[in-house]
C-alpha cells in the first residue's frame, strides 16, 4: 500500500504474523478462561498476544491502550496511539466457534487511520489505511455500494440476539446473521462480505477502534450513537452503541434507527 501510514501498516502485518505462533500454542477450544471484573473472560493467550502486540508496534513518542494492559494515562498526551484488543471475542475462542481475532487499530489526534484485524480460526486478515484503501487476504476491497437496506445483510451480536434485543427486526427488510466479535463484524463490513452492523450496547474503544479504521479506509461510514463521530483515545474509553456500513447506507439505516431508538442522533447531524 502507498500510504503515509506504510510504517504503521508494516508493523501490524509483523505483529498479526507474530500472533500465528501464539495460536499454535494455544488452539481455539482446548483453553480454560478466567474472569475478570464485569464477568469478562480472560485466557493466556489474550495476556501473550497483549506483550508480543506491545512489542511489535509500540514505539518511542506513541501512546498504548489496550484491554490486557494498565491504562497508562499519559497516551492522552500523545497524538498518535495504539489501541488494540488482543483477541476479541474471547467467549467464542474458548468455545472454538471460529468467530474471534486479533484487533490492532491506530489514532492519529483521535482519529482513526490504520487498522489490521485478523481471524486465526478461518485465516482471514483485514488491513487498512485511510489514505490507501483496504485489503482482504492480501487483495483491495471496499465496503457495500448498496444503495437500499431492503436485503442488506446486518451482522449482529449474538448475545443481543440470546437477550432479544433484535427481535423488533425480525419482520424487517434486512438479511440478519448472528456474530461474535464486534472488531470481526466490523472487519467483514469492511471488506463487503456485509452490509451493515449496529449496537446500542456500549463498547471500549479497544473493541471497535481497529475495525472503526477498516471501514472507514474502505469507504464506509462509522457513526456512534450518543455523538454520531466517532473519535478514539478519550480518557474514559467507553463509547456508546455503534452502527457501520456501505456509505450509501448511512442515512436510511439512521433514519429508521432513529424511530427505533429515540434520542438517537438525526440523519442530518
Amino acid at each position: 500500500m502507498n500510504s503515509a501510514y506504510s510504517d504503521i501498516l508494516e508493523r501490524i502485518e509483523a505483529a498479526i504474523h507474530a500472533t500465528r505462533e501464539i495460536f499454535v500454542r494455544f488452539p481455539a477450544g482446548a483453553i480454560e478462561a478466567e474472569f475478570k471484573a464485569g464477568h469478562d473472560p480472560v485466557t493466556a493467550a489474550d495476556r501473550a498476544i497483549d506483550a508480543v502486540l506491545r512489542q511489535r508496534l509500540l514505539r518511542e513518542g506513541e501512546g498504548w491502550l489496550s484491554e490486557e494492559s494498565v491504562d497508562d494515562l499519559s497516551r492522552l498526551e500523545k497524538q498518535r496511539v495504539w489501541v488494540v484488543d488482543p483477541l476479541d471475542g474471547t467467549r467464542e475462542f474458548v468455545m472454538g466457534i471460529p468467530e474471534f481475532c486479533v484487533s490492532i487499530g491506530f489514532a492519529e489526534k483521535g482519529r482513526p487511520v490504520a487498522g489490521g484485524i485478523y481471524n486465526p480460526a478461518t485465516d482471514e486478515t483485514f488491513l487498512g489505511a485511510v489514505d490507501a484503501g483496504a485489503m482482504y487476504n492480501g487483495r483491495s476491497t471496499r465496503a457495500s455500494q448498496r444503495v437500499t437496506l431492503d436485503g442488506a445483510l446486518a451482522l449482529a451480536s449474538r448475545s443481543e440476539v440470546e437477550r432479544g434485543e433484535w427481535k423488533w427486526l425480525e419482520n424487517s427488510p434486512l438479511q440478519i446473521r448472528a456474530m461474535g466479535s464486534v472488531a470481526y463484524k466490523l472487519a467483514r463490513v469492511s471488506a463487503g462480505l456485509a452490509d451493515i452492523t449496529f449496537t446500542r450496547t456500549p463498547k471500549h474503544e479497544w473493541d471497535v477502534v481497529a475495525g472503526a479504521a477498516l471501514v472507514l479506509s474502505a469507504g464506509g461510514f462509522v457513526r456512534t450513537l450518543e455523538s454520531g463521530m466517532f473519535t478514539a483515545n478519550h480518557r474514559n474509553p467507553f463509547l456508546s452503541g455503534l452502527l457501520a456500513g456501505g456509505f450509501f447506507l448511512e442515512e436510511e439505516l439512521r433514519f429508521a434507527l432513529a424511530r427505533a431508538w429515540p434520542g438517537q442522533p438525526r440523519a442530518e447531524q
